[in-house]
């Protein structure tokens, strides 16, 4: 079996690899302001931090799956050698990622002045929180401006100048979130306020850089011949909307059963929910780096969809879901190990963190679905299937893993436990589903393409 996919797991993470560490970024952006914040502001803090991720991260998740729509269809296109349309489909991306930014940091404002306030959290975290959702919810138009760029040039192969982006965005981030939340060189001590300030200037900085090296680089000039900021057509922006729309829908599902199922656990104690946004902490840094193997799973996929060869997309696709079974196979034995030490990273909360180990060995038994799903999404997303997968992703969390968690969380008293095996019910339905769907649909394509 090796030597069968062998050239395919080859290709698959050379593409992969940088995807991975640039994905890996927008988690690490939160997770950094979560140690610094976990460290010199304290568990109230902390659990602010949890409050205000909660509600941001499906700002974010909506905002990214918006601009994957271009993805697929660069990576389609390059495929069949029509570079004019490449240059033309950036043009109306970057419209509409500005437009949603705007329109999420809208609906984020607004929320955080309505919504907080009644959610039964600890008053003092709802205090905290606001502020620094704003500027979370701010920071999503420079980020979006990053990913416009980032999803184009990795859409046509080129993943290095967005990891490294990524990864010197995140020292910025760093530096600065520890320069504002303790106070130094003659800053004011800010709090959780310093980490939204920091996430702020971080993401205007990478968005800055990373369109800089689009318009300079010559890798793209064959791309950008076609390339008008007014050249909007109202077709070209359906067509990224149709991809997009539904991959933010899919994203939104999973993720806002996270954030309900944080607020929900908020409800029993701010413990329980700092506890809470350790484990989904450093679940996410898995997820993120599951999500970049997807990402390379759905420009490969596009790339053979585009050139109509079903085989090499099929043999590709599932030399994906071997290489992502073996990567959360690994973070599943680290985080059953590890559950009594990692934990520490963010805290030192001897509460919070026996809380958290026991959430740990629950995360440990959702990694092989959490990868399996996310890289069945990516790839049925490069072949154009993208509307049955949303309807998946609804079920498996909102009608399976949400209710469940909540039965077994309350009623059944088995508290935070209890809601986190609800997750795990609805990540295994969703992965052992899409992989249904993509043995349906690449089968189907196939046999259509072989000789009578």
């Amino acid at each position: 079996m090796f030597h069968k996919y062998k050239a395919h797991y080859r290709d698959n993470l050379h593409l992969a690899i940088p995807v991975v560490i640039s994905q890996l970024g927008h988690t690490l952006v939160q997770t950094s302001d979560t140690i610094i914040v976990g460290h010199f502001a304290g568990t109230i803090s902390l659990a602010a931090v949890s409050l205000a991720n909660s509600i941001f991260v499906i700002m974010l998740v909506i905002g990214i799956g918006i601009s994957y729509g271009i993805t697929p269809l660069i990576a389609q296109h390059n495929g069949r050698s029509n570079y004019a349309e490449c240059g033309q489909l950036l043009s109306n991306s970057l419209l509409i990622n500005i437009l949603t930014g705007i329109v999420l940091f809208a609906v984020t404002f607004f929320g955080s002045q309505l919504l907080l306030g009644h959610l039964d959290q600890t008053p003092e975290v709802v205090r905290q929180a606001r502020p620094f959702l704003n500027l979370l919810g701010l920071s999503l138009i420079p980020m979006l401006v990053f990913n416009t760029f980032k999803q184009f040039a990795e859409g046509l192969g080129f993943t290095r100048q967005a990891m490294l982006i990524s990864i010197w965005g995140n020292v910025l981030n760093i530096c600065l979130g520890i320069i504002f939340v303790k106070g130094l060189f003659g800053v004011s001590p800010m709090g959780v306020k310093g980490v939204g300030y920091s996430t702020l200037i971080d993401r205007c900085v990478m968005a800055t850089v990373m369109g800089i090296y689009v318009f300079k680089s010559a890798n793209f000039k064959k791309y950008l011949t076609h390339f008008v900021i007014t050249n909007i057509s109202r077709a070209r922006c359906l067509q990224l909307l149709k991809i997009g729309a539904p991959v933010a829908m899919q994203y939104a599902f999973e993720i806002s059963a996270f954030s309900a199922a944080a607020v929900i656990i908020g409800t029993i104690g701010y413990h329980e929910q700092a506890a809470h946004q350790v484990a989904i902490g450093l679940a996410s840094i898995t997820y993120m780096m599951a999500s970049g193997l997807s990402a390379a799973a759905a420009i490969k996929s596009g790339n053979y969809f585009g050139g109509n060869d079903h085989h090499s997309l099929r043999q590709s696709a599932i030399s994906s879901y071997h290489i992502v079974l073996v990567f959360m196979s690994i973070t599943a034995l680290i985080f059953a190990i590890g559950n009594n030490l990692l934990p520490w990273i963010y805290t030192t909360d001897k509460i919070v963190i026996s809380i958290a180990a026991q959430l740990l060995i629950i995360a440990a038994l959702f990694q092989l679905f959490d990868g399996t799903q996310v890289v069945g999404l990516g790839i049925l997303r490069g072949m154009g299937d993208v509307n049955i997968p949303t309807v998946i992703t609804f079920l498996a969390y909102w009608v399976v893993g949400l209710p469940v968690g909540y039965l077994l969380g309350f009623p059944l008293h088995l508290g935070v436990k209890g809601v986190w095996y609800g997750l795990v019910l609805g990540l295994m339905v969703s992965s052992i589903l899409l992989f249904l769907r993509f043995q349906f649909i690449s089968r189907k394509y196939k046999n259509l393409n072989q000789p009578a």
